[in-house]
């Protein structure tokens, strides 16, 4: 079973400190128990912006902070909903929040997914036909039969039309679906089992 590489995930940079790696220490101070992180790095001012205490944000300070960042442009802001989709893509210690490590991880994929919506959106209207979310996702690198692109478009369009905010939803769950079915499938079968319990536990957190 092929699965999408990074072109399903957005292409992350590769001088980004991933989860688990320990960042050199500045004069920034982080907040308490969390690591210090680069003075220059833009994306701290925006996550110091909104994150608690705690140094975590959740689906409401994201929404706000990808807002002030501007990430979706022109387009609408994201729901809230697609904001807590993105936190449960990538909370991979259950808290419902997102730390600084799982944020830039996210930007960088929402930065990969909104390059890829622009160059199907080519008259800038913040929609893309459903024939153009199919070519979205095959350029991802998924390869899908087409029942299951139909059941996408049905999922995710309106009057005919997907916007910036539900395709970001939809490589969301893509993603994740596929990491958590990536992850079982230890042979590379395309075959994986489940019991109902942890079924729904995998895809009602998504």
């Amino acid at each position: 079973m092929a699965y999408p590489g990074y072109g399903g995930y957005g292409n992350m940079n590769p001088s980004m400190p991933m989860m688990g790696q320990t960042m050199a220490p500045t004069v920034h101070g982080g907040f308490y128990g969390q690591p210090q992180y680069p003075a220059g790095d833009p994306m701290w001012s925006y996550f110091t912006a909104v994150a608690g205490q705690d140094g975590e944000v959740d689906a409401e300070e994201l929404q706000r902070c990808l807002t002030q960042a501007g990430i979706h442009g022109t387009y609408t802001p994201f729901s809230l909903e697609t904001c807590r989709i993105m936190i449960a893509m990538l909370d991979r210690d259950h808290t419902g929040k997102m730390g600084f490590n799982e944020f830039k991880e996210l930007w960088a994929a929402l930065s990969a997914w909104k390059q890829n919506f622009c160059t199907f959106d080519r008259d800038g209207s913040g929609s893309v036909e459903p024939h153009e979310l199919n070519q979205a996702i095959l350029s991802m690198g998924y390869r899908l039969n087409a029942p299951t692109l139909n059941s996408i478009v049905k999922r995710y369009s309106k009057s005919g039309r997907i916007f910036f905010d539900d395709y970001v939803a939809c490589c969301v769950k893509l993603r994740a679906l596929t990491d958590v079915f990536r992850r079982r499938d230890n042979m590379q079968q395309g075959m994986v089992n489940f019991i109902y319990d942890d079924f729904l536990q995998c895809t009602m957190a998504i």
